[in-house]
């Protein structure tokens, strides 16, 4: 008689648990209604609304990137914008240049960014805690101060685009809703790509450096290293946020890589949760529409905004994403 055998099932939706189903049910979620939007603009919601959820998209991915320093490093950079403003300036001087490609424009991008990343982050990595936030702080404010110099490229008042990029030379760009999708495309694609990083060897000795750089670094890692790697990839995808930026505006500005853009950005990120990856999306989304909201109700709407963020991150422990698991977790009372 022979004996039964039992195969043991994989892990499958059914069989995960509920509060992994649920941190995967909300990307899902995510993405699928912002796909949607260009479907409920064109059946009565406001136009605007497509414009305001683009640059909400680019400011995710921004957000995203350092929230893989940020929230899953424990390096709390500020002078993250500094890569959005490089990126949106070797975009704008390619453009003015006459070469709009943008496989001519993105290795330019992304070698300039990895570049500023390997050089800043070799020097700031050198140092922990307040003295790295300065230090970021300090190389944010040397590009900012530079690109003010740019006098052959409009200095203190910007660069003014008089055509965005092109494809293959088809203006992909060219529709509001073509650009929609591709920065929604991006967007996934980064997303995806952290996540990768996250899940994987490097993403476990980036956290457990985090947590006790000491231990880490005596069971044989490289601690500065892996930082350094996680810097410059951080880096390469806030440059490739620039990019769009800078053709979904048609316009780039020293305020770019201010340091209170990059405020905003770490805004973002505790806002919609350190560290969950899709809270920095929701972040960047909550922060953008409740920028739109208070600025049509009144131009000091900066006075009523910082309070309102004080206050959230003070009484709501891990942001938007935290909520909703708070929320989540009473139904199942």
């Amino acid at each position: 008689m022979s004996e039964a055998t039992t195969t043991l099932p994989g892990p499958t939706a059914r069989t995960m648990p509920l509060p992994a189903r649920r941190a995967l049910l909300v990307p899902v979620l995510l993405f699928g209604l912002l796909a949607l939007l260009p479907l409920a603009v064109a059946l009565g919601l406001p136009s605007h609304w497509l414009t305001l959820v683009t640059r909400a998209m680019i400011f995710a991915i921004a957000a995203l990137s350092l929230d893989l320093i940020l929230g899953v490093g424990g390096l709390v950079s500020f002078g993250h914008a500094a890569f959005v403003g490089i990126g949106a300036y070797a975009t704008g001087i390619m453009i003015t240049e006459g070469l709009a490609e943008t496989l001519l424009i993105l290795p330019v991008v992304l070698a300039v960014c990895g570049l500023f990343g390997l050089v800043t982050g070799y020097v700031s990595l050198r140092t922990r805690g307040v003295t790295f936030i300065m230090i970021t702080l300090a190389f944010g404010q040397m590009v900012y101060f530079l690109a003010q110099a740019l006098s052959a490229y409009g200095g203190d008042d910007g660069l003014t685009l008089y055509q965005r990029s092109t494809v293959l030379g088809f203006d992909a760009f060219r529709s509001r809703t073509g650009f929609f999708y591709i920065v929604l495309g991006v967007l996934l694609a980064c997303y995806l790509l952290v996540r990768v990083i996250v899940a994987s060897r490097f993403g476990r000795v980036l956290r457990a450096a985090r947590e006790n750089a000491t231990r880490v670094s005596v069971t044989g890692f490289q601690v500065s290293q892996v930082r350094l790697v996680a810097y410059v990839i951080s880096g390469l995808i806030a440059g490739l946020s620039g990019f769009l930026l800078a053709n979904q505006t048609e316009f780039v500005s020293p305020a770019f890589m201010s340091w209170p853009r990059s405020g905003e950005l770490i805004f973002m990120v505790v806002l919609g949760g350190v560290g969950s990856l899709h809270g920095a999306i929701i972040g960047a989304l909550a922060f953008l529409f409740a920028e739109d909201i208070l600025a049509g109700w009144t131009e000091h709407w900066k006075v009523i905004f910082g309070p309102m963020i004080v206050l959230f991150v003070l009484f709501t422990r891990g942001g938007l994403v935290g909520l909703m698991r708070k929320l989540g977790a009473g139904r199942d009372d």
